[in-house]
């Protein structure tokens, strides 16, 4: 199974890599540098999900490969929250006959700060959180959430689950129509 993951970020290809293995015997798994299409800080839900297609489709197309993989994360608003927003990883799948299975892990708020600065200064999150943490690659090892909980949650787990739950209508055909 060719699998084309649309980002060499090495948390997003090692999820990807390690997921895969539990459902597919022979995976081979090709990271590609691909253009989002929705710019380096996507902000709603909407753009967010485009761009984790994009980046799958774009993928797929590149590697002639079996699957597709994109992974996005991005800010979204929510209530009642301290900032009034939220951060989700999105994951699409496409395969060759152009299906896509979506899936998302779990939500979590960035310090006020970091969305000030986002919002303010039109910055990925990664760049305010660089500064906050004092890890300049924060992005490509534990990312935000590893230090916003200390260790307890890394990104590359953050980002396993994305892809988890896209997969769940693909391990389970015949509940979704396909059989």
């Amino acid at each position: 199974m060719r699998i084309a993951v649309g980002s060499t970020n090495p948390t997003k290809v090692k999820a990807v890599e390690e997921v895969m293995r539990e459902f597919y015997d022979d995976v081979e798994v090709i990271p590609l540098e691909v253009d989002s299409g929705v710019g380096d800080q996507p902000i709603g839900i909407e753009k967010t999900v485009k761009g984790a297609i994009n980046r799958a489709k774009e993928a797929l197309k590149k590697a002639d490969a079996d699957l597709g993989v994109g992974i996005e994360a991005g800010l979204y608003e929510v209530p009642h929250t301290i900032t009034g927003y939220m951060d989700v990883q999105f994951c699409a799948i496409i395969d060759k006959r152009g299906k896509i299975t979506i899936g998302h892990g779990p939500g979590f708020e960035y310090p006020p700060y970091v969305v000030e600065k986002v919002l303010r200064d039109n910055v990925e999150v990664a760049i305010p959180m660089a500064e906050l943490s004092g890890d300049k690659n924060i992005k490509k090892t534990t990312g935000a959430i590893g230090f916003l909980t200390r260790g307890r949650l890394l990104r590359k787990e953050l980002n396993k689950l994305a892809v988890l739950m896209a997969m769940i209508p693909r391990i389970n055909k015949g509940l979704y129509g396909d059989d």
